[in-house]
């Protein structure tokens, strides 16, 4: 265990700890430590606190001081001149004809380097960029590229939601998303409902996903039959949110459906086998080995089957997206698989040694 602080650097960003030293600082006081990338100043956000060394990134650097209001000007005058960086930088794009979009910029605290951030769909080789950079600010230069989730976070905007993007409010780390999980709350797959604007999953997917799961356990699976009050049926559909089964019930000659509360459902469990005679069993003993062993390969291989088709779009749901936008089931399903890619690395150098000093 280690006394820490947890200090953030940017809004949303992410929470780095710091040995607090001889100071005590509190949740909300802005202070002046020291990373890899030189002097930063960023934010308390936990105060005092003990963490287990498993949560700590050796070696625990320390704080160094208070900021004080002149660290604070110094900051704040810093910001004002990252537009000024950005505009410079990119005229310089232009007359280089990179093909690289620029995000964002930002100083350190100490002057001692100025960061570049960009996105491009393939390399670049800026290290004549770099060189002009340099001339032109008279310090370290470097350049980073970074994923469109990255830049969706850097530069904000609103959800479909109508509200600001997750990424640029609270979220510190980026979750894993998959197309599972749209399926998994019975959400369209049309690519335009369930991506943000970075074009990437909805981060909110991931909201919501370990109740539905827990819950869908607890819950029938479709097709098995269950009794219910008004007798047993066969369960056609599951509402999760309200916990609710929908069960097909024989009346007559037809059927009717009707929605139940799960505590009202009970699952129906298989008849058990009548006991046979010793002689009779030990005769069949061979036959019925290899008819166990045939129907746990079956069940073995419909296990498997159903967890790689978990992850796919269905057929139904491919060829409802495709009749919405008019296209193709091929393209239609391209376009879901392209928007269920894994997010890029954050803060990827496409050059090594792409940094330069004058």
């Amino acid at each position: 265990m280690a006394s820490v602080i947890g200090v953030r650097f940017k809004n949303a960003g992410k929470l780095y700890y710091f040995d607090p030293g001889n100071y005590w600082p509190t949740a909300g006081d802005a202070v002046i430590v020291e990373t890899v990338r030189g002097m930063e100043y960023g934010e308390v956000v936990t105060g005092v606190k003990e963490v287990s060394d498993e949560l700590i990134t050796p070696p625990l650097k320390k704080v160094i001081r208070i900021a004080t209001p002149e660290d604070a000007q110094h900051d704040a005058e810093n910001r004002a001149r990252e537009k000024d960086a950005l505009a410079l930088c990119q005229k310089k794009v232009q007359e280089h004809k990179l093909q690289m979009k620029l995000v964002g910029c930002e100083y350190t605290f100490d002057n001692s380097k100025i960061l570049f951030y960009f996105t491009s769909d393939k390399r670049v080789d800026f290290r004549s960029l770099v060189k002009d950079l340099a001339s032109a600010f008279h310090t370290r230069i470097e350049l980073r590229q970074i994923g469109v989730r990255d830049e969706a976070k850097m530069m904000g905007g609103l959800g479909m939601c109508g509200r600001p993007v997750c990424c640029a409010q609270f979220l510190g780390d980026f979750q894993p998303v998959s197309i599972k999980m749209a399926k998994e709350q019975n959400l369209s797959l049309n690519p335009t409902k369930i991506s943000g604007i970075c074009g990437r999953l909805m981060c909110c997917l991931k909201y919501e996903e370990d109740h539905y799961e827990a819950t869908r356990r607890s819950m029938p699976r479709v097709g098995k039959e269950v009794m219910t009050p008004d007798g047993a049926g066969t369960v056609v559909d599951l509402n999760i949110l309200k916990e609710t089964v929908r069960v097909r019930i024989p009346k007559g000659d037809s059927t009717e459906q009707k929605d139940y509360p799960l505590t009202d459902i009970q699952r129906i469990q298989p008849a058990a086998r009548p006991p046979r005679k010793a002689a009779a069993e030990e005769q069949a003993a061979p036959e019925e080995a290899g008819e166990q062993n045939l129907e746990a390969t079956e069940e073995l291989e419909n296990l498997e089957t159903e967890a790689l088709e978990s992850d796919a779009p269905d057929a139904e749901s491919v060829a409802e997206f495709a009749a919405e936008e008019g296209l193709t089931p091929d393209e239609a399903m391209a376009e879901i698989e392209e928007i269920a890619e894994e997010p890029e690395e954050e803060f990827q150098d496409v050059v090594d040694g792409g940094e330069t000093e004058e």
